[in-house]
């Protein structure tokens, strides 16, 4: 009977407490939580922002959206998704007004550099136009809180010229040091999405995470949304 008891009581304790997600420090009430970046982000979301079904897409900014509006609806959260499919730093610039500093948000996480790299955007203009749109996040808005992803690849699929492959890793990480820079500038929080897909690779093959060595899986998604959460909740703690 007493073991009965116990874990009705267990139970209980389960369904209130540990299922709820903890809410990081930096969701403060009424805070507008802005994700910016490209297709990872994107995540095909609907363009028709009266479409609630589609608005946020289903990347890991759904997984973070979702377990955040559904544990915590007394801290009005609202988390909205500006991501653009084959955006660049460059693309990017030219609405950084109107779907971002608009928006007036209180946090911004912006990952992008996948497709600067894929279309060859020069190192030194990444860098330099990046820097100068999170200056004028800052100028907008200076309690800003910044999010920044590291960008990343997997070799999801043996290459045809394993030179190929390596220029392109090596490209890459290359953005990876300038993210890394400038949220040490900037006073960002970085996502290192790298070490994380690789790590994850011990458990798994690489397209198990990341299908086309750029775009993760439901599963990659969700390392994503777990290691942000995570990054987020150590740079600003309680």
């Amino acid at each position: 009977m007493r073991l009965r008891v116990a874990f009705a009581v267990l139970l209980a304790l389960m369904s209130s407490t540990s299922w709820a997600a903890d809410l990081p420090a930096a969701f403060t009430n009424d805070a507008r939580i802005l994700f910016q970046g490209d297709s990872i982000t994107h995540g095909g979301r609907g363009l028709n922002q009266a479409d609630h079904n589609h608005i946020i897409g289903h990347s890991y900014v759904f997984l973070i959206a979702g377990r955040f509006g559904a544990d915590h609806p007394e801290q009005n959260l609202t988390f909205i998704n500006r991501g653009i499919s084959g955006e660049t730093v460059p693309r990017l610039e030219k609405r950084w007004q109107a779907d971002t500093l608009d928006l007036k948000p209180d946090l911004l996480s912006v990952l992008i550099g996948v497709n600067d790299n894929a279309v060859n955007v020069p190192l030194e203009q990444y860098e330099q136009t990046y820097d100068r749109l999170l200056t004028d996040a800052k100028t907008a808005n200076p309690k800003l809180k910044l999010v920044l992803g590291e960008p990343f690849t997997l070799e999801s699929r043996k290459p045809a010229d394993p030179a190929v492959w390596q220029k392109w890793k090596d490209g890459v990480d290359q953005r990876r040091e300038v993210v890394a820079s400038l949220a040490k500038k900037h006073g960002a929080a970085l996502v290192k999405y790298q070490p994380m897909f690789d790590k994850a690779c011990e458990r798994a093959p690489a397209a198990y995470w990341i299908w086309d060595g750029v775009h993760p899986t439901y599963a990659g998604n969700q390392l994503m949304a777990d290691e942000w959460l995570r990054t987020v909740r150590d740079f600003w703690k309680n």
